[in-house]
């Protein structure tokens, strides 16, 4: 009977199991108005009860921002220091909105918010700017988000131009806003879906579309998010699969047949009943006797789903461990990676970090950095050192082999993170080249 179930079948049925929900973010320099952009798509989308807004009002005006600045520090000093995320809905989608911080010394929070999602929404305050220069410069901020999110593979790049309504002339300054970040996307390779005007504080082009405004006759912001796909599931790429967890059931169980069940997330390809694994690191093979869904339904299952997996044998397996396509991989060493240094402290050659890849953690030495990339210019420079928050490319030597794929593969196996091993901080996002 299960036979039937190949990775074929469950690559078939794998989309009408996934939430069409958008998970996005909004980013870019501080000030430039996340949170109240965040509290307008709220408000407008009659997600937030009267109680709630009550409670944010300042000054008889209703404070936006505070909607999403839930730490007592942010509240006091007026700006966003972790992610605060938010759920909405309107008739057509569901959303989780991610609002990252602005900060230069809180990059780590929006990283960590842009690996896992479908879209950005990086923000540029048009009072910050030049606006009546046609070659006005962008701030550094606005342009280490949007090479993040690029870095990150983000599907999907949205430019919001904000504030339009504090300028003296809106349609010049947009005009002139959206050409410079034309040229630096064209210059950074960077896809964008649209650059939109709006005013978050009046709610233009918000929710609703403030049609001509600024020469501007395309969706609103949220009609555009409406219109965003979500993440495809690596589900081309060979079968990987991170240990979780390890479950052992009795002898009696129904479920596994009395053998332990090995739960985590497919990360790419699919696996059914019948196939062959190879374990990392031990390198023993095993036959997938049986494939539980998370409500221990068995039949195949594709990337992206959450999975049980009992094989044929007994296997010294634990968690962290991988089970993988035979042949599939080639376990190494040494790995090239871009990284995005979020530690205070900078990086050297020559120190020694835990990578955690999938639920792995390996010794890591950083054996060499080739360079940094100088945000303003997209110039690669040679580098001794790396400091915080900044983007480069370095060398690491692995204590054990791991199988990674290139991150512009997969977003899954191709991505690491380092942490200090004195600190226990975590100290950089490490995309595999």
């Amino acid at each position: 009977m299960n036979a039937t179930l190949t990775p074929t079948t469950a690559l078939a049925s794998a989309d009408s199991d996934h939430a069409s929900a958008l998970k996005f973010i909004t980013c870019g320099s501080v000030d430039d108005g996340k949170s109240t952009l965040i509290g307008r798509l709220l408000v407008d989308s009659k997600t937030v009860l009267q109680d709630q807004l009550a409670g944010v009002q300042r000054g008889g005006e209703t404070d936006l921002a505070l909607l999403t600045d839930g730490l007592s520090a942010e509240r006091e000093q007026g700006i966003t220091i972790d992610v605060a995320y938010r759920y909405f809905a309107t008739a057509q989608r569901k959303f989780i909105i991610g609002d990252a911080p602005g900060h230069e010394q809180y990059t780590r929070n929006m990283v960590t918010a842009a690996s896992s999602a479908d879209a950005a929404v990086v923000l540029v305050d048009a009072t910050k700017l030049d606006w009546a220069n046609p070659q006005l410069t962008l701030l550094p901020q606005t342009r280490r988000h949007s090479l993040l999110v690029n870095l990150l593979r983000v599907p999907s790049v949205v430019f919001a131009v904000n504030k339009l309504d504090a300028v003296a002339d809106a349609g010049q300054a947009y005009a002139h806003i959206a050409a410079a970040l034309q040229r630096f996307a064209q210059a950074a390779g960077i896809s964008v879906r649209a650059t939109v005007p709006m005013s978050a504080l009046k709610g233009w082009n918000v929710v609703d579309p403030h049609s001509g405004w600024c020469g501007y006759t395309g969706p609103s912001l949220l009609q555009l998010l409406e219109q965003l796909p979500n993440t495809p599931a690596e589900k081309d790429e060979a079968f990987a699969f991170p240990v979780q967890w390890v479950e052992k059931f009795s002898a009696s169980s129904d479920t596994s047949q009395g053998r332990r069940v090995f739960w985590g997330r497919v990360a790419t390809g699919a696996v059914a009943p019948g196939q062959d694994v190879t374990v990392l690191p031990s390198g023993q093979t095993a036959k997938v006797a049986q494939v539980l869904n998370a409500v221990r339904a068995p039949g195949a299952l594709a990337a992206g789903h959450s999975a049980g997996i009992v094989l044929d044998r007994e296997v010294d397996i634990s968690r962290g461990d991988w089970l993988l396509a035979p042949g599939a991989f080639t376990p190494v060493r040494e790995i090239e990676a871009t990284v995005a240094w979020m530690d205070d402290e900078p990086l050297v050659a020559g120190r020694l970090y835990w990578a955690l890849h999938g639920h792995r953690w390996v010794k890591a030495k950083v054996k060499r950095i080739a360079h940094k990339l100088d945000v303003n210019t997209l110039v690669e420079e040679e580098a001794t050192e790396l400091p915080p928050n900044a983007i480069g490319h370095i060398t690491l030597a692995l204590q054990e082999p791991l199988a990674v794929l290139p991150y512009a593969r997969s977003r899954a196996v191709g991505a690491m993170v380092l942490v200090d091993t004195a600190s226990h901080k975590t100290s950089a996002a490490t995309l595999v080249r």
